[in-house]
């Protein structure tokens, strides 16, 4: 077998492959063997019909198509192989010539890995927000923890901002009540926002067994997205009771025996929050200066491909659990479709363009990740996805999906050591000694989706044959001709 690459740009190149006929004979022979198990001729035992039989009755062609489609993954990835290629996803295969007995040749366009150059970094500088905690800030933590511990109790009185009310509810739409549309003894709190647009005014104002008719675009179920009459009725009122802040409340509420430990312990939290902010801060500050010291080519087909993950993702994942559609997304957003658009492509560039130098660092600094760090991680990923760290590691490996979670630490640590070379100064003029294993945990690839919360991650296929499988109806197509 030979074969050469031409460029095509700095991101995509194309082989061109001349495979000796000679070089096909064991697809051949393959290719014979499952025809055998395929088809009866009569006068013959079934995997015993004879190679030039086949040929009569078949067809030689169906013989070629089968050979060839079996043995072009195979020389396509000897040629990536022997080209020293970093490819990426599938290749787009044609064949250009295939002679009976004679050669097979053809030609595999595939995007690569581009040619990075990382300059010095060293003298990368940011700023970030400095860590202060304020007595409103605690005022605000103990009073968000004394409302956890708040009692109701009956009134008989009108329901007002801040009451707890059970409540019915009918929906109407097009003035046929819906299956799904009834709710019974629904407990809510006014002002929450945690129901439909319209509740709070409906239900301010009525006392138990008061009932009013509102207006409201249903959130949810079977006519998520459409206008319906909403019935309201008031069944009880109760009034929230919030608890004494003193000693008892404190022993109440927390492990303290005092009010004043309890305060200054949620201080503590507050400026460990902070800390960690600021350290993410830091990431995406630092992870942004060294994006502009580097260019970066981007393949526009693994653009195009993370760009329509993204926003898959965002439709049909994450938009569909909270019952919204992206028309209607984007004018909560407060964006046009153009808006939307031109951001969801900027995040998809940086996404890529992120990968590249932070894969470039990790080969250049041989970052390398070891079994604690990556079982951290993995239980970091299981917490975030709403799964046992059991279920979560048995979908890892199921799926296949180990080198990725791999290579996100690794991205993670040379993130790190990118930091830990900054200056990172607050907006105080301090410089922060970020702490290493607080790095370690923060620093990973940029998000997949628009929400920002998978890492996303360019696929390289590393030359595997699969990818050239994917291309069996081209071949196909050509053999048949």
């Amino acid at each position: 077998m030979k074969s050469a690459v031409e460029t095509l740009n700095p991101t995509r190149v194309r082989l061109t492959v001349e495979v000796p006929f000679e070089e096909l004979k064991d697809s051949l022979d393959a290719a014979y063997k499952k025809i055998n198990q395929q088809v009866t001729v009569k006068g013959f035992r079934k995997g015993k019909v004879p190679a030039r039989v086949i040929d009569q009755r078949f067809g030689r062609g169906a013989v070629l198509e089968e050979a060839v489609n079996d043995a072009l993954p195979k020389f396509y990835t000897e040629a990536v192989n022997e080209a020293e290629l970093n490819p990426l996803g599938q290749p787009e295969i044609d064949i250009t010539e295939l002679k009976d007995g004679e050669t097979l040749n053809f030609t595999a366009e595939v995007d690569i890995r581009p040619t990075i150059e990382i300059p010095d970094y060293s003298g990368i500088e940011v700023e970030v927000d400095a860590v202060e905690v304020t007595e409103e800030d605690v005022d605000k933590a103990v009073e968000e923890l004394r409302e956890r511990f708040a009692s109701t109790a009956p009134v008989e009185r009108a329901a007002e901002d801040g009451d707890v009310v059970t409540i019915d509810l009918e929906a109407k739409v097009e003035g046929e009540v819906l299956e799904d549309g009834i709710a019974n003894g629904v407990s809510y709190t006014i002002g929450s926002g945690e129901l439909l647009d319209g509740v709070d005014a409906a239900v301010t104002g009525l006392s138990a067994d008061q009932e009013a008719t509102f207006a409201s675009e249903l959130k949810g179920g079977s006519a998520a997205g459409k206008e319906a009459e909403v019935t309201v009725k008031v069944t009880q009122v109760a009034k929230r009771e919030l608890p004494e802040l003193d000693d008892e409340f404190a022993q109440t509420a927390s492990e303290f025996d005092t009010l004043e430990e309890l305060r200054a312990d949620s201080r503590k939290r507050l400026e460990n929050m902070k800390q960690y902010d600021q350290a993410t801060q830091a990431q995406e500050r630092v992870l942004d200066k060294l994006l502009e010291l580097v260019e970066v080519p981007v393949p526009e087909k693994l653009l195009e491909d993370e760009i329509n993950t993204r926003k898959h993702n965002l439709e049909h994942h994450q938009l569909g659990q909270m019952g919204l559609d992206l028309e209607k997304y984007l004018e909560i957003q407060g964006k046009t479709a153009e808006e939307f658009d031109t951001e969801t492509r900027e995040a998809a560039v940086k996404g890529i363009k992120t990968q590249f130098v932070l894969d470039e660092l990790v080969n250049r600094e041989k970052h390398n990740v070891n079994q604690e760090e990556l079982t951290e991680h993995l239980m970091r990923r299981a917490a975030s996805s709403g799964m046992s760290p059991d279920q979560f590691a048995q979908a890892v490996v199921e799926g296949g999906q180990v080198p990725l979670l791999v290579g996100e630490v690794a991205r993670g640590k040379a993130l790190a050591a990118v930091v830990e070379k900054a200056v990172v100064k607050d907006t105080n003029g301090e410089i922060i000694d970020l702490d290493d294993e607080e790095e370690g945990e923060t620093a990973e690839a940029p998000a997949a989706d628009t929400a920002d919360e998978a890492p996303a991650e360019v696929k390289a296929d590393d030359a595997k044959a699969e990818d050239a499988k994917a291309e069996d109806t081209k071949a196909e197509e050509k053999t048949e001709g």
